[in-house]
């Protein structure tokens, strides 16, 4: 298929050259990241054995309603800005707009986040070269992946996520072959871990909740799959396809590493507690490398977790600029950002998102404190995207009904509808909520202030366009269905 979208501006075309491989690689590896590889021994430690695989078998079903939320607008209506486009033809304008800027910031954080844990991790075989000199060549190396070409970012992304990928299934069967006793030299291990003390389930319901915190973290990223399908050379079967086979691949991946881990490593075991990627020698993916008698583990982890954070900052300045992009057409940012160049990028939009990026880093040398309350404000709002696809969703089936649609003329749609957005909004509500309720029980403002902060700015920005533009809820009759939407148009292929 060799369809393009127009930009809405003057310039080049966003071009649909991302395959199916890219698509599924994309979704797959923006959940496997430092989440899985430091912080799943801490979920551990917190719930138990038991309690961290209820946690993120539940997260994981909830995401995956959410990723066949998405799947259904995105196959039916491709487009760039994803849900916050999506928020604005069938919730209203309002909610699109808040959520386009709410995303954009989030992402236009989280790549400087990530570029400056570059240089932490860097620090483990070069202690002497001072970080920001590799966060600099980072940010460089990233920025210059994304201004080639959208081929140049998938590829890219393909290889970095098929190295994580591998590290897992690798870690998997070596921590089966420990448990077996065919190395390791302990004999073979027994379920004890999952019966010693308060295993399986420490700390009953709380725990369980605050590793759905954990794992929520974890899975952010997946969305991106709906961002990309507006560059995708065939949405109608790339994305299902994607969908289908990360959600299965993320599940085992994600239950068989903390099966194997528990299974090892008890959960009073005090290196599970850390959670720092500067602290990777106590990773549970290198104290069970070690155990089996790979000596370079911690190298090889520390490499691996370079590879994942190299791969997060490529997708969320990917996913930063598209959106940049997708507001400027809806009319929600400054025109030039919805410039397109002869190969296909929003180049503006790249250069905008970069210059944000940078003066975010550079805000550590400057105020840490400032730097340390940016991270903070942006902590809550991939799931405040999530209630955003949900929502979203809801909207557009209803509307596509309510206008005489059938379910069958939908290339995929979405099962268990309205079970799966329902589910996923109010699992969303109570994981936000459940952020930090012991702030509000001693009544810490200061901590509520930080951890919530991302709340109270979504609502500014849609206060602030309702208000300003008399945004109201959209009816399903009068909702947007069309495949174009302000210069933007898709016309799905022909079955052959």
């Amino acid at each position: 298929m060799d369809e393009q979208q127009s930009s809405g501006t003057q310039g080049g075309h966003i071009e649909r050259t991302l395959k199916t491989r890219h698509l599924t690689m994309i979704a797959l590896g923006g959940s496997i990241g430092t989440g899985l590889f430091i912080a799943s021994g801490s979920a551990i430690t917190t719930a138990g054995p038991g309690g961290a695989l209820i946690a993120y078998a539940v997260m994981g079903v909830m995401v995956y309603f959410l990723m066949t939320s998405l799947a259904e607008m995105a196959t039916y209506i491709p487009l760039t800005g994803s849900f916050a486009a999506y928020a604005s033809k069938f919730v209203s304008p309002a909610t699109g707009f808040a959520l386009g800027w709410n995303y954009w910031f989030n992402a236009a954080i989280t790549v400087p986040v990530e570029i400056t844990t570059v240089g932490l991790v860097m620090n483990f075989w070069l202690p002497h070269v001072p970080a920001w000199v590799f966060s600099g060549v980072a940010f460089i190396l990233i920025f210059i992946i994304n201004y080639l070409s959208v081929r140049s970012y998938g590829e890219t992304e393909f290889w970095l996520a098929l190295i994580k990928v591998v590290t897992v299934i690798i870690f998997i069967i070596v921590g089966v072959l420990v448990i077996l006793g065919i190395m390791g030299g302990q004999g073979p291990t027994d379920l004890t871990n999952f019966t010693y003390k308060k295993a399986p389930f420490v700390n009953g319901v709380p725990g369980i909740i605050t590793v759905f915190l954990v794992a929520g973290f974890s899975f952010q990223g997946t969305e991106m799959i709906g961002i990309t399908a507006g560059e995708s050379e065939n949405p109608e079967k790339a994305v299902p396809e994607a969908i289908k086979s990360t959600f299965w691949r993320i599940l085992l991946f994600y239950i068989l590493t903390i099966f194997v881990i528990a299974c090892i490593l008890p959960y009073t075991d005090p290196h599970l507690l850390s959670s720092d990627v500067q602290d990777i020698v106590t990773s549970p993916f290198t104290l069970i490398f070690k155990r089996a008698g790979l000596a370079a583990a911690a190298s090889v982890m520390n490499a691996v977790i370079l590879v994942a954070v190299l791969s997060s900052a490529n997708s969320w300045m990917y996913a930063s600029t598209r959106m940049l992009y997708s507001q400027a057409r809806e009319g929600y940012a400054w025109k030039m950002f919805g410039y397109v160049n002869k190969h296909g990028i929003p180049i503006y939009g790249l250069l905008g998102t970069t210059v944000v990026g940078i003066l975010v880093w550079a805000t550590q040398f400057i105020g840490p404190n400032a730097y340390n309350y940016l991270i903070s404000a942006s902590g809550l709002c991939g799931f405040i995207a999530w209630l955003g696809i949900a929502i979203s969703h809801y909207c557009f089936r209803k509307a596509f009904l309510a206008q005489g649609h059938q379910l069958s003329e939908l290339k995929y749609h979405a099962k268990w509808f309205p079970f799966g957005p329902i589910f996923a909004f109010v699992l969303c509500i109570v994981v936000i909520v459940a952020q930090n309720l012991s702030a509000f029980a001693k009544l810490d403002w200061s901590n509520i202030a930080i951890t919530y902060m991302a709340v109270p700015i979504y609502i500014v920005l849609y206060l602030y366009y309702k208000l300003r533009y008399g945004s109201k809820m959209i009816k399903p009759t009068d909702a947007d269905l069309s495949r174009s939407t302000k210069g933007e148009s898709y016309e799905p292929t022909e079955d052959k």
